[in-house]
């Protein structure tokens, strides 16, 4: 029996992938709507081993998919939905063109919606692996939520994603979930922790928004990601909510609703009516107790326990649960030109209660006039009326006191005051190679001192004369040897008797030339000589050592020689950064030193001038 030859191709990489133009004939979708379909489900192109078996020997280089990814989304519901969205469309662009305006009213109305909550569920079984994978959709979820009304984004998307912010913002309030804060070019920088899941995410500055070119952002391509986003946080909110015993949805004022959303035209209006709410208390699920703080950590005896990270563990925390109730107690109140949405987050986050100018902003809880209030922040260099009863700081000392845990000495932060640097929480301690600037090694290590540029030659002339005294010491210690080795022969001498000494003498005559050659030789090896001080040449260990780590190098094998080469690069690449930044950071103190000398001089010259005139 012959058997069947084996079509080119048929298996293998060349069946294991599938072009993008296959794809779309197979699904039978325009790109569009393949596009939205692979972003809702999850599905994104592959890189094969072998590109030419990949595209069963087509050059160029294309965009290729697996193709089980291809099957499994035949079967999606979503798919026929598409398909009678695209029915409806030639509906109504016939009717348009017919002028039966009716029936176009009525395809409008009998327009169908997708429904993507099953999607949301097969993407995340679980309510933790929703939270792994939230960063990115907090993300454009707070950017699209400052949009105001585009022609490319839905104001009904950037409406929702507004309201759905605010409700996780309070969740997170509820919780006392918030670890980390910083401010950057970029934006706010936001770290919470929810159910042993870390989540980091930005909150863009609000300024004057101007639309960007088409050409620059494919809105359309953010739109459909923010379409699914929006569904997982709901589902996110509505688990947290219960899980905090709170009343879900929350009763938010009346601007986020679609009703008033065409009254309120000025953005201004809508920040101040999310930031009003975020300043709310949510309403409880009847019957509830407030959340209970965390018990005591267990210690369960295991093999490989150590107690050194378990002391860290129940450090780590004690340190959480006072930094829950860092402003607990405290009363803040807020200028106008202070940004006030992240303020309103993180003082309340910690148990603090905050206000603002009533006749500015809505959502005003006390006066400025209130005499309990303990901090005012302000964001000027002087002001007119001042309290006693009351500490006026800036802004940066609330994020620097987050992230130090503990409530910062105020004198660095006065109002008018020139501010420390705000200093990045997010370092990774595991990395090694790693810029630290002087302030954070002050910080850990309280005895760093940074070297100046007019320390380093008194420092030049420490080491040079610390060397000199290591020679000198050196030298006593040889000569104190020799001493001691002379002192020895002569006790010994002493010691001898004189007819010891002649006795020796007569067996040494009688003895052979040879062996009395051998005793002297071995006479000789015994006795006390100066010792000689071995001085290690640093630049011929140096060089020394860089051999012995080439010869390690050859060691390693022929198949990860390629990862080696590749963590080598990685490394010279860090160390490259660390030298800028390290660069960067020395002009910048340098500029400051001349103009600190160059006020100096000024204000001298003016003093001579009041003293002369």
């Amino acid at each position: 029996m012959v058997s069947k030859k084996k079509k080119k191709y048929s298996s293998g990489e060349g069946a294991q992938f599938m072009t993008r133009k296959a794809a779309l004939k197979k699904l039978q979708l325009t790109l569009k709507d393949f596009r939205r379909i692979c972003i809702l489900k999850g599905i994104y192109p592959r890189e094969p081993r072998n590109r030419k078996r990949a595209q069963k020997g087509a050059g160029g280089i294309k965009t290729l998919y697996h193709t089980k990814d291809i099957k499994f989304l035949l079967h999606e519901p979503i798919i026929w939905k598409l398909r009678e969205l695209k029915v409806y469309q030639q509906k109504i662009r016939r009717a348009r063109a017919m002028k039966e305006y009716g029936k176009m009213r009525k395809y409008f109305r009998d327009y169908p919606d997708i429904n993507i909550d099953h999607i949301v569920k097969e993407r995340y079984p679980t309510f933790v692996d929703a939270l792994r994978d939230l960063d990115d959709c907090l993300t454009l979820c707070f950017l699209f939520s400052t949009f105001p009304s585009l022609k490319r984004v839905p104001r009904d998307q950037s409406m929702l994603c507004r309201r759905l912010t605010v409700e996780f913002m309070h969740a997170v309030i509820t919780a006392k979930a918030l670890r980390k804060v910083f401010v950057s070019v970029k934006g706010f920088y936001y770290q919470v922790e929810l159910e042993g899941q870390t989540i980091t995410w930005i909150v863009p500055h609000h300024f004057s928004f101007q639309p960007q070119n088409k050409n620059d952002v494919d809105f359309k391509i953010m739109s459909t990601f923010v379409e699914f986003y929006t569904m997982m946080l709901g589902f996110v909110n509505f688990k947290l909510f219960h899980t905090l015993n709170l009343v879900y949805p929350p009763k938010l004022p009346a601007s986020f609703s679609a009703e008033k959303d065409k009254d309120l035209i000025d953005e201004h209006t809508y920040v101040a009516e999310r930031i009003a709410a975020m300043n709310l208390s949510l309403a409880r699920v009847e019957g509830a107790n407030e959340a209970e703080e965390l018990p005591e950590i267990d210690v369960f005896p295991t093999e490989d326990e150590d107690p050194k990270k378990l002391e860290e563990a129940k450090l780590e925390a004690e340190k959480v649960k006072k930094l829950k109730t860092l402003f607990k107690g405290l009363k803040f109140f807020i200028n106008r030109e202070v940004p006030r949405e992240p303020m309103v987050f993180i003082i309340r986050c910690f148990g603090g209660e905050c206000s603002w100018d009533k006749d500015h902003f809505v959502g005003a809880t006390f006066d400025e006039s209130d005499e309990t209030i303990a901090y005012q922040i302000v964001d000027r260099p002087s002001m007119e009326k001042q309290y006693l009863s009351r500490y006026y700081v800036q802004p940066q000392w609330v994020f620097d006191s987050v992230n130090a845990r503990t409530l910062l000495p105020i004198n660095k932060y006065l109002m008018g005051a020139v501010l420390p640097p705000h200093l990045s929480p997010f370092v990774d301690k595991i990395k090694d190679q790693v810029y630290i600037p002087p302030e954070v090694a002050q910080m850990n290590n309280p005895d760093f001192k940074p070297l100046d540029d007019d320390q380093s030659g008194t420092d030049i002339e420490e080491a040079s004369d610390e060397d000199k005294e290591e020679e000198s010491e050196e030298d006593s210690e040889g000569d104190a040897d020799e001493a001691l080795a002379k002192q020895y022969r002569d006790e010994v001498a002493e010691d001898s008797p004189s007819g010891e000494d002649n006795d020796d003498e007569d067996d040494n005559d009688d003895m052979d030339p040879q062996k009395k050659k051998l005793a002297k030789e071995k006479k000789k090896s015994m006795a006390v000589t100066t010792g000689v001080t071995y001085k290690e040449h640093p630049y011929q260990k140096e060089i020394e050592d860089k051999q012995a780590f080439r010869l390690r190098e050859k060691l390693v094998r022929k198949k990860h020689k390629k990862l080696y080469k590749s963590m080598k690069a990685g490394q010279e690449e860090r160390k490259k950064e660390i030298w800028l930044l390290r660069k960067k950071r020395r002009l910048h103190d340098e500029k400051v030193k001349e103009e600190k000398k160059a006020e100096k001089k000024k204000q001298r010259m003016q003093a001579f001038e009041a003293a002369t005139a």
